[in-house]
């Protein structure tokens, strides 16, 4: 009775094959399921001017547009006694801006509680594309050589010391500013307001750190109008 019982069960292997088998007819019927889901996106063209993924080139000019908005709503160029109006007050080139801003960032990273000379100076070596910054370097006006005056003439803030977002300007660099805004309305150009600009006027300042600090490096008043005369050539852009 109990051989004939025995007999009757299924081996393991059986129920293991069954069991697989079972298994396997699921998946691939829940595989078949998908397929005709998904099917109708065989042959579909998509169109990337109509897609909502922006190319990479019209994303960053939209940044980069962003970036100069909020930084000209920083920009103190306006002067109370000033007779200039809005209106004809000239544009700042894509690059002075970043270097203004860049400036405003070294002077937090040296726990200034403002941004001076010395920190628009450095904004225009960490911008680095600019006419102004190509001639420094080329004149061995580096960014680190810059820091390492600045520290030594400034000084560096307490470790615990928080700077604001956008460091006021001293008195020094907002005449800066100013230099760099009349300089451009008197010379005629009708461009707009460059790095090169920013680095003469710095060199104006005769007792401020940014001006030291270039002459501790070896800039000069030749160097100066050298710079000058190459912003001033026909087909010089800075933007």
């Amino acid at each position: 009775m109990a051989a004939h019982l025995l007999s009757n069960l299924p081996s393991t292997t059986q129920i293991s094959k069954s069991g697989f088998a079972t298994k396997h007819n699921q998946s691939h019927t829940t595989r078949q399921a998908q397929f005709r889901k998904s099917s109708w996106l065989i042959g579909t063209k998509i169109n990337s001017s109509s897609a909502n993924f922006p190319l990479r080139s019209s994303y960053m000019v939209s940044k980069r547009r962003q970036i100069a908005a909020k930084v000209l709503s920083s920009l103190p160029t306006s002067r109370p006694n000033s007779a200039v109006s809005n209106e004809k007050a000239p544009k700042w080139s894509w690059r002075a801006i970043k270097s203004f801003a860049m400036g405003e960032l070294e002077a937090r990273k040296l726990k200034h509680p403002t941004t001076g000379t010395e920190g628009i100076l450095m904004g225009i070596l960490v911008e680095g594309t600019s006419l102004a910054a190509k001639f420094l370097r080329a004149n061995g006006v580096t960014l680190f050589k810059v820091r390492d005056e600045s520290v030594k003439i400034v000084g560096k803030g307490d470790f615990f010391f928080f700077s604001p977002e956008h460091p006021p300007l001293t008195e020094e660099a907002q005449r800066v500013i100013n230099w760099a805004v009349d300089h451009k309305l008197k010379s005629g150009n009708s461009g707009e307001v460059t790095a090169s600009d920013l680095l003469l006027g710095i060199w104006s300042e005769t007792n401020s750190p940014g001006h030291k600090i270039l002459a501790a490096l070896g800039f000069s008043d030749e160097k100066a109008k050298e710079l000058e005369s190459l912003s001033s050539e026909p087909g010089s852009v800075d933007d």
